[in-house]
């Protein structure tokens, strides 16, 4: 069984140059922009994205949200294109195109048959200057976003704990404040907020251009060039470091809101590849959250699900690709006739056993072998393999982190694997964030008192 899992993952370690790690061409015009093009020739298509080095975590508090509201402007037109015709001009000429905001980032995409990509330039270089931010739109957005926030994290009773459970387990980081803004701040929102946050981070030398597909690398390079080329450079706001204070011991919350079924987060604070002191830390913390919820045949669906049938789901999250230093965050359900604090228990058991019990070689090839796999199937998407790029370049860790990362995983040992749990996974880091359900009675009752 070993042997044939090794093989396997041997075989996959051939084929990963082939598919996922072809040329990266690179270059920054003049004024700072940095453009990067993947050339994959099996379907007549490309995907262009406009990453801005700009996301929730470089808000200011009572600016909370900013970001997500101007990615929602940024389709509201600009002196050339009206409200609206940015997109209509991309559906005529049969692409697809949309935005997202993340902690560290904001970026812009259009998915176009290869000739359309003038078009998709064209677009993106006029409102990177030329946005208008009308009063009259940027009400109307601010409502839609608040709405957002209602129905996705106020009336989400997972999503309000997990929401609580990071604004308590950070304090002075950043990544204290949700993505979309704290409900105050997006009331007292003013367009001109939005035209100082549009006007120091949205500039060329604050941008990366990714192209994956169809195309020639340096007829890429020449469009930029004259599309972006002529833009000019701001002065860019350097970042105060803003790190998490140490924490000092375990943080425990409860969040009461109305829910059929009680649920559990558990974040122990963890170094990523940006603040590593020892490079194969963030890639032995991979490893290990995926021993431990990887797969199905991982230990908490095996285990947890199917043998003891404590859980009636859990999962494991590590963002190894963060700015700054992130959480290992375990969320699970109970299932039915189990309590939270039985479920809690059976996990830190696993937790325990990862600390005095060394890895077999044979589990540990086998989720490296599933780990890379991952990797190399999301190679498939051209729209992915931009993304991958342009993430790991706009948070700083560069795009060829993403060359050495099936190697870096290959290279963690058993003994690595018991290292960081034994340093990290310790309750002075740890934060725990309960779901306690109420009733729908209970909610109305509250809200009438207030």
């Amino acid at each position: 069984m070993l042997k044939n899992i090794v093989l396997w993952l041997a075989g996959i370690m051939l084929v990963l140059p082939q598919i996922g790690l072809a040329q990266v061409h690179e270059t920054t015009l003049s004024n700072g922009m940095k453009v990067l093009v993947k050339e994959d020739h099996r379907a007549p298509v490309v995907v262009s994205q406009v990453w801005y080095k700009v996301g929730a975590s470089y808000e200011d508090n009572g600016i909370t949200g900013i970001s997500h509201v101007l990615e929602h402007m940024m389709f509201k037109g600009t002196e050339k294109h009206g409200t609206g015709e940015f997109s209509r001009i991309i559906a005529e000429n049969g692409g697809r195109e949309n935005a997202f905001t993340g902690r560290d980032y904001t970026a812009y995409f259009q998915q176009l048959e290869k000739s359309r990509l003038p078009i998709s330039f064209q677009l993106e270089a006029d409102r990177m200057r030329n946005l208008t931010l009308p009063e009259v739109e940027f009400k109307k957005e601010v409502e839609v976003v608040m709405e957002e926030r209602r129905l996705r994290t106020e009336d989400n009773p997972r999503a309000l704990t997990q929401e609580q459970f990071y604004a308590a387990a950070f304090v002075s980081s950043p990544y204290h404040n949700p993505i979309i803004g704290w409900m105050d701040d997006l009331k007292n929102l003013t367009v001109d907020d939005l035209k100082t946050w549009y006007g120091r981070w949205y500039a060329p030398n604050n941008a990366t251009l990714v192209v994956v597909g169809d195309v020639d690398a340096q007829a890429v390079f020449n469009l930029a060039e004259q599309y972006f080329g002529k833009l000019a450079p701001s002065e860019v706001r350097t970042m105060k470091p803003r790190p998490e204070i140490p924490q000092l011991g375990a943080r425990n919350i409860a969040v009461k809101a109305p829910a059929k079924l009680p649920y559990i987060l558990m974040g122990y604070k963890v170094p990523v590849v940006n603040t590593a002191t020892e490079e194969w830390e963030p890639y032995a913390l991979e490893m290990l959250a995926g021993i431990l919820c990887g797969s199905n045949s991982a230990r908490f669906p095996r285990e947890l699900v199917r043998e003891k049938q404590i859980a009636a789901g859990v999962t494991a999250g590590y963002d190894l690709f963060a700015r700054q230093e992130d959480l290992l965050v375990f969320d699970a359900t109970p299932a039915e006739g189990h309590s939270i604090e039985e479920l809690r228990q059976a996990i830190e058991e696993q937790i325990e056993r990862i600390k005095t019990e060394v890895v077999s070689e044979e589990e540990l090839a086998r989720i490296k072998a599933q780990v890379v796999a991952h990797k190399v199937y999301e190679q498939d998407s051209v729209f992915y393999q931009a993304m991958q790029m342009g993430l790991l370049e706009t948070v700083g860790a560069g795009w060829q982190k993403l060359d050495e990362y099936p190697e870096r995983i290959r290279a963690v040992t058993a003994e690595q694997v018991q290292a960081v749990a034994r340093k990290y996974l310790v309750d002075d880091g740890l934060t725990v964030g309960i779901l306690e359900p109420q009733s729908l009675t209970d909610k109305s009752l509250a809200s009438a008192e207030h």
